[in-house]
């Protein structure tokens, strides 16, 4: 994207990639800021564009880059500056740390269907099983293969790579675990005690409910909250798992697209699933925007967003389906803005994976 951007802009630029250092040492920041300095004055502009990727293999990147911006604000030197990094919490953790108010995140979320249908012509169906994985699809006619590089390529780097190097994890085995069950588990609710026992050597409730919340930052899966309409309810509640990339379910299954795709229940899981990473990954796009999930006692309602006052409940089906106690009882109980049905009877779930969820309030 930003490739693109420096194509057609007519601003000059300096591009440089951590990967071309000899060195992770933070110097290299001061020299290829100097660089960028020099450039500006040579060319007499009135800007200048310096463009720095993989920033987070340069050790205390961050320190030195508040140096050299404060710096440049108090010279009034024209940089603008642009970080580029692959690990989204080595980014974030710089940030954190000393960046305050200096900088604006634009963050690059899992692929959406109406991104991979305009750039490889891929059916809802397709989507549903692929995910967003732009990188993957020249090997899909290979599920075998296409399995592989999800898992090694994709989710093992992630884990390993992005977490296990960030964040001191005591069991990283565990933590691995967790990942598969909650790609296993996509779209059901299970309370921390009830993984407890699935889930060997998972010490407590606590050290799962990180681990969860560090797979969340990473952009793999994530637990969402029960709407209650209490806040306090609400993060105490069984959290309902849900991928935040179909292709994380896929890989992990045995069978191909044809085979799920011929039994009802499980493709209706693997439906229900991209409906979900579909409003979550909305939601990480709209800080105003809110995703949860209702119960109770028999009642469910699968999704249920929240903007502001408005609440929207939402119920997935996949195949036929009558009379829904869920809605019902939702309804009842906190008069919501919108219920809508995705399905059959409702709104093909086709065509609401090319809906902004803000659109329906």
């Amino acid at each position: 994207m930003v490739q693109q951007i420096l194509k057609e802009t007519s601003i000059p630029y300096h591009f440089i990639s951590a990967d071309e250092s000899q060195t992770n040492q933070s110097v290299w920041i001061d020299q290829q800021w100097e660089v960028a300095r020099l450039k500006l004055k040579q060319k007499g502009a009135s800007e200048f564009l310096l463009v720095i990727d993989e920033i987070q293999k340069i050790d205390d990147w961050s320190k030195v880059v508040k140096g050299q911006w404060d710096r440049d604000s108090r010279t009034n030197t024209a940089l603008k500056v642009i970080l580029l990094g692959s690990s989204r919490l080595l980014l974030e953790k710089g940030l954190t740390e000393s960046l305050a108010g200096r900088f604006e995140r634009i963050f690059m979320h899992h692929w959406s269907y109406r991104e991979m249908q305009s750039a490889f012509g891929l059916t809802p169906e397709e989507y549903v099983w692929f995910g967003g994985y732009p990188g993957a699809i020249p090997l899909t006619k290979e599920e075998d293969r296409w399995k592989d590089y999800i898992r090694n390529a994709l989710i093992e780097t992630t884990i390993s790579k992005d977490i296990l190097q960030l964040s001191r994890i005591r069991k990283p085995a565990l933590l691995k675990r967790l990942f598969e069950f909650s790609c296993m588990y996509s779209g059901k609710i299970l309370s921390y005690t009830k993984m407890l026992g699935q889930l060997v050597d998972a010490g407590n409730t606590t050290t799962l409910a990180h681990y969860l919340e560090l797979l969340g930052s990473a952009g793999l899966v994530t637990g969402i909250e029960k709407y209650s309409g209490s806040l306090v309810r609400t993060r105490s509640s069984s959290p309902k798992l849900q991928v935040l990339n179909t292709a994380l379910l896929s890989a992990y299954q045995v069978d191909s697209l044809q085979t799920i795709r011929m039994q009802p229940d499980r493709w209706g899981h693997h439906v229900e699933s991209t409906v979900g990473a579909h409003l979550a990954t909305s939601v990480a796009n709209a800080p105003d925007l809110k995703l949860f999930y209702w119960r109770h006692r028999n009642n469910e309602v699968d999704f249920v967003l929240q903007k502001g006052e408005q609440v929207i409940g939402l119920e997935v089906k996949s195949g036929p389906s009558g009379y829904h106690s869920g809605m019902a009882a939702f309804q009842s109980k906190y008069q919501p803005y919108k219920m809508l049905l995705v399905g059959p009877n409702g709104m093909p779930w086709q065509e609401f994976l090319l809906i902004d969820p803000n659109d329906l309030f």
